[in-house]
């Protein structure tokens, strides 16, 4: 358990001390949560997890008012990590969309109370078809408690408003389970960096979660010299390209060092232009491989603060990668 801070003792306005209060009310909430997570609660959420793992097809997620506001949220963290989920509101089930739940799906009814009327309809379309229901509830023995196949029990935990009325560290615990399950399954599943982009192509994260390997320069556009080269070629080479480097390469095609535009300034003085690239060039640098996500060459580039990247499988060279590329794509 956390030790609580004492706002009284130190001078707090009396916003902050509200929101310290807060804080620590639904933290001791997630703590009991998480009590039963390691006790009684375990066997029902490992029974849960078989259950939506093993659907053919979609996990319907409903509920009423904050719960219903937290069950769009989970239903999107489940289809973002691999778990095919849509919100359906209980009301407008009861209005037609219960033709959207098939044979093949499984519904997380979410209510607090256990005894939300909304619920009645879809709760009892899912007993007449037999389709899996799970319910997210403080009362394992109000209706949808005993209707569910399996019901995961939320501790009856104080509400951090000072009259324990509006909904607060109970709806933190529904948003907690629901990113517990959702989580605990992209674990069974194995679930990749590289699967989680397939459902976040876009902004910032579909950006940082690309491989290298699909925004590199490759072919003729790689600033390529053979050991041996005079400088006065690869400095040719160099500002011919546009990356600030030229890579070396010996004779098996293989990776034997760069030449950067450091490299030319440390040597300027030594007769540059009347020496090869092997006497210049920064042995052994730093590379990356294709499948290389870009959110880590960006840090790569930054912590080295260098420019670019050469790209190599097997020691050889298959591309490069500019500092400029992965910020033109929202690397951040």
């Amino acid at each position: 358990m956390f030790a609580k801070s004492e706002p009284d003792d130190v001078g707090l306005p009396l916003g902050a001390r509200s929101a310290v209060r807060t804080i620590e009310t639904e933290a001791e909430g997630l703590m009991a949560l998480a009590g039963l997570l390691n006790g009684d609660l375990a066997a029902p959420f490992e029974r849960v997890l078989d259950i939506i793992q093993g659907i053919e097809g979609r996990l319907i997620v409903t509920g009423v008012g904050k719960s219903g506001h937290i069950g769009a949220k989970i239903a999107a963290t489940f289809a973002s990590t691999g778990t095919p989920a849509f919100f359906v509101h209980p009301a407008e089930a009861n209005h037609g969309d219960l033709g959207m739940i098939g044979h093949d799906d499984a519904i997380l009814a979410m209510s607090w109370s256990g005894e939300t009327a909304e619920l009645k309809g879809i709760v009892a379309y899912s007993r007449r078809f037999r389709i899996p229901l799970v319910a997210i509830t403080s009362r394992p023995d109000s209706t949808l408690g005993r209707e569910a196949d399996e019901a995961l029990t939320l501790p009856r935990v104080a509400e951090a408003c000072p009259h324990g009325l509006a909904p607060t560290t109970s709806t933190t615990l529904q948003v907690a389970l629901g990113d517990a399950l959702a989580v605990a399954l992209l674990e069974r599943r194995g679930f990749t960096p590289g699967d989680f982009r397939v459902f976040h192509p876009g902004g910032q994260l579909g950006a940082s979660l690309m491989h290298v390997g699909d925004i590199m320069h490759v072919g003729e556009a790689m600033p390529l010299v053979p050991a041996g080269t005079p400088m006065s070629e690869a400095i040719i080479v160099m500002s011919r390209m546009g990356f600030g480097c030229v890579a070396v390469v010996d004779s098996d095609g293989r990776l034997s060092g760069i030449v950067t535009d450091g490299d030319l300034r440390r040597h300027i003085e030594d007769d540059l232009l009347g020496q090869t690239v092997d006497t210049v060039m920064s042995r052994d640098p730093k590379t990356i491989e294709p499948e290389t996500l870009t959110a880590k060459a960006l840090d790569i580039v930054n912590s080295l603060n260098i420019t670019a990247l050469m790209v190599v499988r097997q020691k050889r060279p298959v591309g490069i990668v500019h500092l400029h590329d992965l910020l033109r794509i929202g690397v951040a």
